[in-house]
């Protein structure tokens, strides 16, 4: 896979306040309104977002280690400038509008809109839900009347009280801080799965950040990995995002 393709796929697919822990009897008697209320108010609070990121590729047939610097403007832009050995890859900016990015070894850049992930899905995604993987949060909006939660694994499980026909949604959230846990979207007839998992959050200002997030796909016989360490995040911070497509460049079409 080509790094450009690395990166539109995984940057498609690719808290308030800090809380005290709670026993599993004290968030057992939370009802699915509350366990929701609480993870829409788990969205950290932030300006600006700056952060450095390493990021694992592996699809089976090769594996490739690649250094991001990512920066957020929340709720207006993600940028990512993504390099090797500090040699510039290329650099993706994503707004509620529209995503492109460039790559310089094969001189080529695409821009358009969330069209092709959407398709790859099987469901609507925007920068809303590119955000929200990002941070924690859950990339379905979740409606508590259309769920029912339980404790699974010292986790709040919440999951439609009727899945759609091949669209299978489930979702943990850690008790301590309602934040993802694991993300699971299934369409079996398609021999489809998404699957993203956060491996712990750091309390920063307040707010509740991954410091892991791997994600699994998988389709067919096809499988990928993509594995984000954060090294460090710093918040409310200057930030620019330069973003100017090289004359000369080739735009590539997805079919």
């Amino acid at each position: 896979m080509r790094v450009s393709h690395l990166f539109v796929i995984f940057f498609f697919v690719l808290l308030s306040s800090c809380r005290g822990a709670k026993t599993i009897t004290d968030v057992s008697r939370l009802s699915v309104n509350e366990i929701v209320t609480n993870h829409n108010a788990a969205v950290p609070n932030f300006k600006t977002l700056a952060g450095r990121v390493q990021v694992a590729y592996e699809d089976g047939k090769k594996e490739q280690s690649i250094t991001a610097s990512l920066r957020i403007e929340k709720n207006k832009i993600i940028w990512i400038k993504a390099s090797i050995l500090g040699i510039t890859l290329a650099k993706v900016l994503i707004t509620p509008e529209r995503v492109s990015y460039y790559e310089t070894i094969s001189n080529t850049y695409f821009e358009g809109d969330f069209a092709l992930l959407s398709d790859l899905l099987g469901t609507e995604v925007d920068f809303k839900k590119t955000q929200d993987i990002l941070l924690g949060q859950s990339i379905f909006d979740l409606n508590s009347s259309n769920y029912k939660s339980e404790i699974v694994l010292d986790r709040f499980k919440l999951q439609p009280k009727q899945q759609a026909q091949n669209f299978i949604h489930s979702i943990l959230l850690n008790t301590e801080n309602f934040k993802v846990s694991t993300e699971t979207l299934s369409q079996p007839d398609d021999k489809r799965i998404l699957d993203v998992r956060y491996d712990h959050y750091r309390l920063i200002e307040g707010g509740f950040y991954p410091s892991v997030i791997e994600i699994n796909a998988s389709e067919k016989d096809s499988k990928t990995k993509i594995g984000l360490k954060f090294r460090k995040i710093d918040l409310n911070v200057n930030v620019r995002y330069p973003f100017t497509i090289p004359e000369g460049y080739e735009e590539i079409q997805f079919k």
